[in-house]
């Protein structure tokens, strides 16, 4: 036992999706025989879902401290959070749209969970429109929005609970401790359900490769080059544009300053295992200010996932693609918002893009058997969105900090030069 957990998480699913296409290679439709044991590492999954959001969402809207912090230096870090995350996820829709990368498989061999298709078909047929998710996301019943796992009233209930907390200011502290302590207890719960990762990757990537073949293989290969350049365009692309022409810094003496930061995020794909380097990195590398540096990378590392945005739009086409799920407009625009709110509510851990799935899938009807699809792959797309992530948290402090004059230019220079 003590060889198996001495072994990292994602040396054991690497090496669970290798074993698990080869014995569905040659095991054949037969392998179908095991896909239970990753039905239940999906359930596990789905069991997780509403209340990491909820503690996550609370706890990160706590963390800012102060409403009064959301002036000068939180106003600035929030907005560019939203906009660069609203730009990664129509980046990573515009990939899946335009490249298709699971166009390609025919799922139709694949023996699906009767009760999730018809799910998504309804989900379909029952396309609401604009104004009504509009309406929609004001919840009449907080725990009935929980029970059917309604995550978009879900999100903005959160929210408000989170704002609630930062006007209640001292008296709110209390109730600010049991969500903090609520959001550490779900990464441990999460920890704990990643560890029946190998064990559902290996049932689930046999039962793809038993029942569709090479094609699917193919469609995932794509899938991960597909994510590698979207996360590149962002970093290289928006994170550059943004350091260049709001933050007016070299770009090169940037991304020279964080390297550490880079090397640490993509080896652990943890936000939070990597926080210490970020913050030491902007502070001793790029000149910003102590109070800046630890106030936006801190609230990025909770909520600034555009690596995990970008992926989410991605993810949802390809399972679109693979299962022949149409998507209107509104739903890309769901998608959108979705994407976004759902990284800000998955926690800075390995593995945690995987639940955030769920809550998208759920909402525009792709059938959460794609999960299994990616599964296998996801640690290998991790590392690069979690390198993404950590880039715009530094990217964001970076320029926060040059707006408001609490950048020290000099010894960023010097700093490069050393």
């Amino acid at each position: 036992m003590k060889f198996w957990f001495a072994i990292p998480l994602w040396q054991r699913v690497i090496a669970a999706l290798i074993l698990g296409i080869v014995v569905g290679y040659f095991w054949g439709e037969d392998a179908t025989s095991i896909k239970w044991i990753g039905d239940f590492f999906i359930a596990s999954i789905r069991m997780l879902v509403v209340p990491l959001i909820f503690f996550s969402l609370v706890a990160g809207v706590a963390a800012i401290g102060d409403l009064r912090k959301l002036g000068s230096v939180g106003g600035r870090a929030i907005l560019l959070f939203i906009v660069t995350g609203q730009i990664a996820v129509w980046l990573g829709l515009g990939l899946g749209t335009v490249l298709a990368p699971g166009s390609g498989v025919d799922a139709s061999g694949m023996d699906l969970d009767q009760t999730r298709l018809e799910s998504a078909q309804a989900a379909q047929e029952n396309a609401k429109t604009f104004t009504d998710m509009i309406v929609e996301i004001v919840p009449a019943s907080p725990v009935q929005v929980m029970a059917d796992v309604n995550v978009l009233p879900l999100i903005v209930f959160s929210l408000l609970i989170g704002i609630g907390i930062l006007m209640a200011k001292e008296e709110g502290k209390p109730v600010q401790k049991v969500f903090d302590s609520g959001a550490i207890i779900m990464q441990k719960v999460t920890m704990v359900v990643m560890e029946l990762t190998p064990f559902g990757v290996f049932a689930l990537m046999a039962w793809v490769a038993g029942t569709l073949g090479l094609d699917a293989l193919a469609a995932l290969a794509q899938l991960v080059v597909l994510n590698y350049v979207g996360c590149l365009l962002i970093i290289l692309v928006i994170y550059s544009a943004m350091i260049k022409f709001l933050a007016k810094l070299p770009v090169i003496d940037f991304f020279r300053g964080i390297v550490d930061a880079i090397a640490v995020s993509y080896s652990t794909a943890s936000s939070n295992a990597t926080l210490p380097v970020t913050l030491r990195c902007a502070e001793r590398n790029l000149g910003v200010s102590n109070s800046v540096a630890a106030f936006v990378i801190s609230l990025g590392a909770t909520i600034n996932m555009n690596g995990t945005a970008m992926y989410l739009g991605l993810a949802t086409l390809f399972g679109a693609q693979v299962f022949g799920v149409d998507l209107s407009w509104g739903q890309y625009f769901l998608i959108s918002i979705l994407a976004t709110l759902g990284a800000i509510g998955a926690a800075g851990i390995p593995g945690a893009g995987l639940i955030m799935m769920a809550l998208v899938f759920g909402a525009v009807g792709v059938p959460l058997e794609t999960i299994a699809l990616v599964a296998g792959v996801d640690r290998i797309m991790d590392m690069m969105r979690t390198t993404t992530n950590v880039s715009g948290d530094a990217a964001v402090a970076t320029t926060v900090a040059s707006m408001t004059g609490d950048l020290d230019r000099a010894e960023m220079i010097s700093a490069d030069d050393v």
